[in-house]
């Protein structure tokens, strides 16, 4: 690994502070607030909002579909150039600027909404891949999977923070028409909030790498469609990772319904309160902050897999008590006498499975730190995200087309079944030897 000794708190700080910025798009615009307004205000489509679901899936598949054959080739080039920051700060303007546009959204504008929501998540993913590569340089591998950790949950309170801002001081909870001139300022609100909380990130992490001269005749893109042709030609050197980010397609595949959907599948088929809503947010925000920090030392001690394939089990089981969650109810209420509704099971199980929602994430990045020359990390994380996106495609649209069939509460099985083809997967792969493989390849 290129960092043998751990940067600076201040660094490390500044580096986890974009996870701290960038959760407030995920938790407000993907998770929360406009995943609701879009299907019920921008397309309206009551009283199932099936093709105002679709319409969603579709938005951010296509916004996946671009990153993913994009996003290796720009990792390839920023090593190459020794440019991170400079890309990470491209990705983070899109970002902030698309998220704020937000505001010029209307009801019926659907091509509209879908075009900047397009925009705004290629941003995102892009800085999702680039911060992240800047990982392997942070510590040695020992400590990557707390460092990644740390910054995961840090994250959590950034959507914490964001959402409350959006949600009392907008009052964006109450999704109608006549609240639509609140509403239209979730956008702005969440691009300020981004562009403020990431400026340590710009102001304290290193660029450590060096540009090199670009071989006559050859331009940039060339280079890095060179560097990653060499790659995939030695990919037999890298197997772990291979397999890595297999296992991680199908448990992103998960994780991207349940990050697009979780708050829809409450609002359609729970039927929650706005109350059970805002206890369900801040709840989990705070379980899932607990998971990333908790599972980011564990994985220090007893193995980043490990701590994977146990985050992804938590993943099933929840994930099966949701579907039956009016089942579970019952259940209960007949077990200790009580009269639950199935909103509040809803809510504890919704909280057990937020433990789990920063820690895989986590625990998949750590360990593609692990597996990743300094020389190749932007490489190596472009191809991560290729991977994430490429599943969140193939998960949304899973889930989209399942839906309009099924209906929401059927179709959400099918992430219990994606979380079981991942921990298959992940049983093949060996850390020491992807560690060693990435030792065997620093400085190519």
């Amino acid at each position: 690994m290129a960092a043998t000794q751990r940067a600076s708190g201040k660094e490390l700080f500044g580096w986890a502070m974009f996870d701290f910025a960038n959760s407030s798009y995920t938790t407000v615009i993907i998770t929360v607030v406009f995943c609701v307004i879009f299907p019920k205000i921008i397309v309206g489509d009551s009283p199932e909002y099936r093709r105002g679901n679709l319409l969603w899936s579709v938005s951010l598949s296509i916004s996946y579909l671009i990153v993913l054959l994009s996003a290796p080739l720009f990792g390839a080039i920023m090593d190459y150039t020794g440019s991170k920051k400079r890309f990470l700060f491209g990705s983070y303007l899109l970002t902030v600027f698309a998220t704020a546009a937000l505001f010029f959204v209307t009801p019926g504008d659907i091509v509209l909404g879908m075009a900047v929501i397009v925009l705004s998540n290629i941003g995102f993913s892009y800085s999702e891949a680039f911060v992240s590569s800047f990982l392997p340089e942070l510590g040695p591998p020992e400590d990557l999977g707390r460092i990644s950790g740390y910054a995961w949950g840090l994250g959590y309170f950034g959507g914490l923070f964001s959402t409350a801002i959006v949600m009392f001081g907008l009052a964006a909870g109450v999704v109608t028409l006549e609240n639509f001139h609140n509403l239209r300022l979730v956008g702005p609100v969440t691009g300020a909030f981004f562009l403020v909380a990431a400026l340590p990130t710009f102001l304290w992490v290193r660029e450590r790498g060096a540009p090199r001269p670009l071989p006559r005749g050859e331009n940039y893109l060339t280079v890095g469609f060179n560097r990653m042709a060499k790659t995939f030609r030695e990919i037999r050197e890298y197997r772990d990772l291979a397999v890595l980010l297999a296992s991680f397609f199908f448990a992103y595949a998960g994780l991207s319904i349940v990050i697009a959907f979780a708050f829809i599948y409450g609002d359609q088929v729970v039927k929650w309160s706005g109350t059970t809503q805002i206890f369900m947010f801040v709840i989990t925000q705070f379980t899932a902050a607990a998971g990333a920090f908790l599972f980011g030392v564990i994985q220090d001690r007893w193995g980043t897999k490990r701590t994977f394939i146990l985050t992804l089990a938590l993943w099933v089981i929840a994930v099966t008590l949701i579907y039956g969650v009016g089942g579970v109810t019952g259940f209960l209420n007949g077990l200790i006498g009580a009269s639950l509704k199935e909103e509040q099971t809803f809510l504890v199980i919704g909280s057990i499975a937020g433990l789990g929602l920063g820690s895989t994430q986590s625990a998949c990045r750590a360990m593609v730190g692990l597996f990743s020359p300094g020389t190749k990390s932007g490489e190596f994380f472009g191809l991560w995200s290729l991977a994430g996106r490429l599943s969140s495609v193939f998960g949304l649209m899973g889930l989209g087309l399942l839906q309009t069939v099924l209906g929401l509460r059927n179709a959400i099985l099918i992430c219990s079944l994606f979380f079981l083809i991942s921990i298959f997967i992940v049983f093949f792969v060996d850390e020491k030897r992807g560690i060693a493989a990435a030792t065997r390849h620093e400085g190519d």
